[in-house]
């Protein structure tokens, strides 16, 4: 299996790429990124763009695989509804409609979150424009798509936030998160456990499109 990643530099992004590189049928790895990351392996190859809401100049370069994981997002904290929704609808929708037209038998897995509104009609802003982008990359030319909707992700491995409040957060809790997930595995996943659910998926399928915190666990 071929994959294309993108966010592999933020924390579930890492975790995504761990698991892509161990797992032995996954042959080739495609990090698409605005800085290198400076990661090496036999399996990985990193590409270098600047612009991801235009990717003509690459087009080339997408074609030929059979997966795409894309774990791209950032908080909405501080953010009007406007820059939201373009640093993550646009640039999500931007992605998947040039790798739909370059590979219609493509399967497309988006990292969205727990709490997504897919009415979006809801009074929380962030989860009103996750859920127009999961609507509308539902309704893209993929072979087939799946959303994934995390709760709370402890890092593993060595794995960090590049989020400062979130490693905060993390540092803090880490020791007991463990013991939380053995409590309530509904609402808390791992690094790990994400790639690994999501690589399972794109290999095999799952009856529903729309994946929750649950739904991950049992994979």
């Amino acid at each position: 299996m071929k994959v294309i990643l993108f966010g592999a530099t933020g924390m579930v992004g890492q975790g995504i790429l761990r698991e892509c590189l161990f797992d032995p049928q996954v042959h080739q790895v495609l990090s698409i990124v605005r800085t290198s990351s400076g990661q090496q392996h036999p399996k990985l190859r990193e590409l270098v763009h600047a612009n991801f809401f235009d990717y003509s100049a690459i087009e080339p370069q997408l074609t030929g695989f059979d997966a795409c994981l894309f774990s791209l997002g950032v908080s909405s904290a501080g953010m009007d509804e406007a820059k939201y929704r373009h640093v993550t609808y646009d640039l999500t929708l931007a992605a998947a409609t040039k790798l739909a037209e370059l590979n219609p038998h493509m399967t497309f897995l988006y990292v969205s979150g727990a709490g997504t509104d897919s009415t979006e009609r809801g009074r929380s802003m962030w989860a009103r424009v996750k859920g127009k982008t999961e609507n509308d990359l539902l309704k893209l030319p993929f072979r087939t798509a799946y959303m994934f909707r995390p709760g709370v992700i402890q890092p593993m491995h060595g794995i960090r936030s590049k989020t400062k409040l979130y490693q905060t957060f993390y540092t803090v809790l880490n020791p007991i998160l463990s013991l939380l997930k053995s409590a309530f595995p509904q609402y808390i996943t791992t690094t790990e456990q994400l790639g690994r659910a999501m690589l399972r998926v794109a290999k095999q399928g799952f009856p529903k499109p729309i994946l929750e915190t649950k739904d991950i666990a049992s994979l």
